[in-house]
């Protein structure tokens, strides 16, 4: 379905590369132009005089944009395909960038924040399915160093925030730089990435006239079940870590931020070595261990109490979850281009929902069974883990 584009002389191993590195610009333009906006909500609050409601409803926008845009993406991706969705949606998240920095007033930086996540939600099915695809196609593991990557574009853009900061307080300057960036990145992916057989080649090949979405399988929901409860653990730890650290666990403002450091950096970690895992122990098996993992980790933080537990069991959190997402994308893009889509639209839902949902639990109890709760979305994952199809592990890599 995905032919690689072609590349006279080069063998085999060299464009699997030149795809992979391809698509991981797709992956680190998503995490840079995210962290990037997000960086300067301070000065875009001041700058349009907005009140702490006012942006969280602005925040609210983006995520509320990519969780109602399935409809649309699964009909792009059936009309244009993954690469020139892909492209097309990547070049919008830079345009946008520029328009949130010239909005004049509020309702505006609204519209622009909620077509924001609408192209989210486009770029982040198209650069799946390209994963995906690029896995099928060599029969190589690629997709969790390619949500690495992801992770590295938002420590990038974090870093040229700081630096744009210590420049001028500037929002326009500083995204005219970011999209220079993603322009630089753009033209990078556009040299490797996989050719579609057509605008509906998935369609075409499972016979004319079935363009019209259809309804999901009982894998397929307990896939949307799975990245649910993951993104939910996911979004949470990076929101609420730093004030349990404080609150609950009594560490110092010191030590307080390393909650979320420690989450971070093993996720990256796992990531960059959970495609080796997945050849080992297939993608099934490192889901229900990672999130088992996650969820007694956790588990054990809340009970035991203090720093030292605290820190521990978020290094499970971040090296059991790290994985998740990546494996289910991979096993949702192999049931079509509908079924990506709505685990997609999932996984922002999951996302946007989960750090609200554990601070209504901390508000009806305390953080502590607030975090209990983000061990408990571990291990649902962990329950959905064994319903879903996986592919068997790769022996080797090729």
């Amino acid at each position: 379905m995905f032919p690689v584009l072609p590349v006279r002389g080069l063998p085999r191993h060299r464009t699997f590369f030149r795809g992979q590195s391809a698509i991981a610009a797709l992956f680190c333009s998503l995490g840079f132009q995210y962290a990037t906006w997000a960086a300067r909500i301070p000065a875009i609050k001041e700058d349009l005089g907005l009140t702490a409601a006012e942006v969280g409803v602005l925040l609210m926008a983006a995520g509320v944009g990519a969780a109602v845009s399935f409809p649309l993406v699964a009909l792009l991706m059936r009309r244009l395909g993954s690469l020139r969705l892909a492209l097309l949606s990547q070049l919008g998240l830079t345009l946008l960038l520029l328009a949130l920095a010239a909005a004049p007033n509020y309702p505006v930086a609204l519209l622009v924040m909620c077509v924001d996540g609408v192209f989210v939600g486009c770029l982040n099915v198209a650069m799946n399915a390209q994963g995906a695809a690029l896995e099928a196609r060599y029969e190589r593991n690629a997709m969790a160093r390619l949500h690495a990557v992801f992770s590295g574009g938002s420590l990038l853009a974090a870093l040229l925030a700081s630096g744009m900061n210590a420049l001028t307080p500037s929002v326009g300057a500083h995204f005219g730089v970011a999209a220079a960036v993603l322009v630089l990145l753009g033209a990078y992916a556009r040299t490797g990435l996989l050719a579609d057989e057509g605008p509906a080649g998935e369609t075409a090949k499972r016979g004319r006239g079935r363009g019209r979405w259809v309804k999901p399988s009982r894998v397929t929901l307990w896939m949307c079940c799975a990245m649910v409860f993951g993104t939910i653990a996911e979004g949470a730890m990076n929101d609420w870590s730093t004030l349990y650290m404080r609150d609950v666990a009594k560490a110092s403002a010191q030590v307080a931020p390393l909650g979320i450091a420690v989450v971070s950096g093993m996720m990256v970690l796992a990531r960059l070595f959970a495609d080796g895992w997945r050849n080992r122990w297939g993608d099934g098996r490192v889901v229900l261990l990672g999130s088992a993992l996650a969820a007694a980790g956790l588990a054990f933080a809340v009970a035991g109490g203090g720093v030292v537990a605290a820190l521990l069991g978020f290094a499970c959190v971040g090296l059991g979850i790290a994985a998740v997402t990546p494996c289910v994308y991979a096993a949702a893009a192999k049931q079509g281009s509908d079924a990506l889509t709505l685990v997609a639209a999932m996984g922002t839902t999951g996302l946007l929902a989960g750090p609200p949902l554990i601070g209504f639990v901390a508000s009806a109890s305390t953080l502590a069974w607030g975090m209990a709760a983000v061990a408990a979305s571990a291990a649902v994952v962990s329950l959905c883990s064994t319903r879903i199809r996986w592919t068997p592990p790769v022996t080797a890599d090729r």
